[in-house]
């Protein structure tokens, strides 16, 4: 498998490409306006020395000036030894040659009396031209017109473009190089909160969630994701430590029926005994089996709850009839314990009705477990900003805070000794859990707090369309 490039890799050669193609853009750019200086600056010098020649031809008045044209050229050119000039007559024979090179023919092509022909460049031997014609009338009575030739050697111009040209891709070359390294510790140092961050994540493990990443260093953006890395982290270390608590609960949970399921059992088998005996041992045993089966079922719901299986049918559900029905149900043993009930309010949520008759049904097995001879325990139901109230309050000793924050968590259980009560779920400790989970499934919340004399459970559902 091929090994991929590192992010800093990647960002140092993306920054020098760019750096360097700018730069071979800029010299490019450069090279093109100085040769285009130079061809300007050969092309004005040429129209000057035609002007030049121009003017001279203009004074040939007769036969002995055209005579004299010669040597008059030779006088104003020859200092000019870059430049070539050639003066022919309409026959084309020469009248003047200086530095004799070869003239394009198409150079020589009858070119205009008033403007010099198009600047040509051409080379010839290691020498490069550059050069021009033009037809020149005279003023001699029955002459035919002139033709001047006139051509600038550019090799010095060419060599200067060479020299700036390698000057030029030494510069570009180095400068990448020097750009390179500036990329890479520019990079460097911009990946250092994100190498901090590996760093970090390499150390977090099964046993150490508590690690965190750097959230002061680097950009907002990385600042951001660190943040959010911490919160996932921290659902994490939450989740984590919940599930060890919740296998060790459910070992410890499971563990003491079993062992008594097992004693009972070898002890009816360790000798031979009646009917009435074994009829015992195995009524003993089915309750065991019971709780056991009522446990599990629990623990099933709530994992359906966790991962958003628990998908409640939706009808229309009177709160205070289920309460009455409920009422109805623990009448005899509220009068057993001298618990007064009381009810007040109704309100119509969308949910499943068995459902959450089970939900209050643990708060009110919860309520009369705790609640004193002669207390009251009390439902009202009312709406309070757009929601709909069900509270459970009863009298009795205040929940301390520190228990109050683990009410709601599986198999937690205030008393101490952990024997097993009324309603579904109370003896393992999950009846609250419970209760939470289907209220969040109906789209609600659940809240519990101490007041001077008592405590308040406190349901909020969405109210019913209707």
């Amino acid at each position: 498998m091929t090994e991929r490039a590192s992010l800093g890799t990647r960002l140092t050669v993306l920054l020098a490409t760019v750096a360097s193609t700018a730069l071979a853009l800029m010299g490019g750019v450069t090279l093109w306006a100085l040769d285009d200086h130079f061809e300007a600056q050969d092309r004005g010098t040429l129209h000057s020395h035609l002007q030049q020649a121009r003017q001279m031809i203009a004074q040939v008045a007769d036969q002995a000036d055209l005579e004299a044209l010669p040597a008059k050229f030779e006088y104003a050119f020859a200092s000019h030894h870059d430049l070539a000039v050639r003066l022919e007559d309409a026959a084309g024979l020469s009248l003047f040659r200086q530095n004799a090179i070869t003239v394009p023919a198409e150079l020589l092509r009858r070119p205009d009396d008033a403007h010099p022909t198009t600047t040509l460049s051409w080379r010839e031997g290691d020498h490069a031209w550059r050069g021009s014609a033009m037809l020149m009338p005279v003023s001699m009575s029955g002459a035919a017109p002139l033709t001047v030739a006139m051509a600038l050697d550019i090799h010095h111009h060419e060599t200067f473009i060479s020299n700036f040209r390698k000057a030029l891709i030494g510069y570009v070359l180095l400068t990448a190089l020097g750009c390179a390294v500036l990329a890479w510790w520019a990079v460097r140092q911009g990946l250092k909160p994100l190498t901090a961050m590996q760093e970090k994540a390499a150390l977090i493990g099964s046993g150490q969630l508590d690690v965190r990443m750097p959230v002061d260093e680097g950009p907002s953006e990385l600042a951001e994701l660190a943040a959010s890395l911490n919160a996932m982290l921290a659902r994490l270390q939450g989740a984590f430590e919940r599930l060890t608590r919740f296998s060790s609960d459910i070992a410890h949970e499971l563990r003491t029926p079993l062992s008594n399921l097992l004693t009972q059992t070898q002890v009816g088998l360790s000798q031979p005994r009646s009917t009435a005996d074994y009829q015992e041992i195995l009524a003993s045993n089915s309750e065991e089996l019971e709780r056991l089966s009522r446990t599990v079922a629990d623990m099933l719901l709530l994992a359906k709850a966790e991962h958003g299986r628990l998908l409640p049918s939706r009808e229309p559900v009177a709160l205070g009839h289920e309460v009455r029905a409920l009422f109805e149900f623990y009448e005899a043993l509220a009068d057993d314990r001298g618990v007064t009930l009381h009810a007040s309010g109704d309100a119509t949520v969308m949910g499943d009705r068995l459902m959450l008759r089970r939900a209050v049904s643990n708060l009110l097995s919860n309520a009369l477990r705790y609640t004193p001879r002669a207390g009251t325990v009390e439902v009202r139901i009312d709406e309070r900003g757009g929601e709909v109230r069900l509270a459970v309050e009863n009298n009795g000793t205040p929940i301390a805070p520190d228990v109050m924050e683990r009410l709601f968590e599986r198999f937690y259980r205030a008393e101490q000794d952990r024997s097993h009560s009324i309603g579904e779920g109370e003896g393992a400790g999950l009846g609250l859990a419970i209760t939470q989970a289907i209220v969040q499934a109906h789209g609600g919340r659940i809240q519990a707090y101490a007041e001077a004399e008592g405590n308040v459970f406190e349901i909020f559902l969405p109210p019913s369309a209707n």
